[in-house]
């Protein structure tokens, strides 16, 4: 299926952060793929290609703090990237080919724990996380990139349940399909925090948990990429496919007489 894309600007506490929008010829479900801390929406560029083709309407963006506007890197917040994600989310449905009520959100990282935080605010059918990072509740309104390393690598390898975290509490609310990735030998997402947010996802339809043999956090090598972007791309493609195929069932009947 032929794709299409184009650059957008979305508005966001009076700034303007760029977003790719890939779109097919068809009505279909979007896809919201948000990249992590260091990177860029080019990160999720080849996988939203793919996924188009496939019929979804995808939107990659970069987050403040990153690209052109890497100068706030060290002014930047989590309610302000939190706010990006919004912002996004509603331009992604607000395209006139996105179903509302067929929503996805992939988010690697940094842009996991986003992707869990806004799966509270936001209608979100799927959410796929892949080596979703967590951080404290607390200073929230600090700069991201001014938050304690040792305090996070500590926190990130203690048990943390809903009650005692925001983005966990999110994930115990959602009642959608889930896919977590994991890398093997994550050294800044380590197995506990894999943990907490399995253990949080108590209502869902499904969840689907899968590990990159031998792979770091940044999947440095190319064959841990394609690995994660096959995966990602065939679990998608049996979620919209199931969206569809139970669309079709529920539509009403009618008959003529003669």
């Amino acid at each position: 299926m032929p794709t299409r894309h184009s650059t957008i600007d979305i508005p966001v506490d009076g700034q303007h952060i760029e977003g790719t929008l890939f779109a097919a010829s068809t009505t279909v479900p979007g896809v919201l793929l948000v990249h992590g801390w260091d990177g860029s929406q080019e990160q999720y560029a080849r996988r939203a290609h793919e996924l188009a083709a496939l019929g979804c309407v995808c939107l990659t963006f970069d987050l403040r703090g990153h690209a052109r506007h890497a100068a706030q890197r060290m002014e930047v917040t989590r309610e302000d990237n939190m706010r990006d994600v919004l912002a996004a989310y509603d331009a992604l449905v607000g395209h006139p080919a996105v179903d509302p009520a067929a929503v996805a959100i992939v988010g690697s990282s940094y842009g996991g724990y986003l992707a869990a935080l806004v799966s509270a605010m936001r209608p979100v059918r799927w959410l796929a996380l892949r080596a979703p990072a967590l951080y404290r509740d607390g200073e929230w309104d600090t700069p991201k990139g001014q938050l304690s390393r040792s305090d996070l690598v500590a926190y990130r390898r203690s048990l943390v349940g809903p009650k005692d975290n925001r983005a966990l509490a999110a994930c115990a609310d959602f009642a959608g399909d889930v896919l977590i990735v994991e890398s093997e030998h994550d050294q800044i997402v380590p197995h506990p925090v894999v943990e907490n947010y399995l253990g949080a996802f108590k209502r869902v339809k499904s969840v689907t948990y899968r590990v990159l043999s031998d792979a770091d956090h940044a999947l440095s090598k190319q064959e841990w990429r394609q690995a994660y972007g096959a995966l990602l791309v065939s679990w998608i493609t049996e979620m919209t496919l199931g969206a569809k195929a139970t669309a079709t069932l529920t539509k009403p009947v009618t008959t003529a007489t003669a």
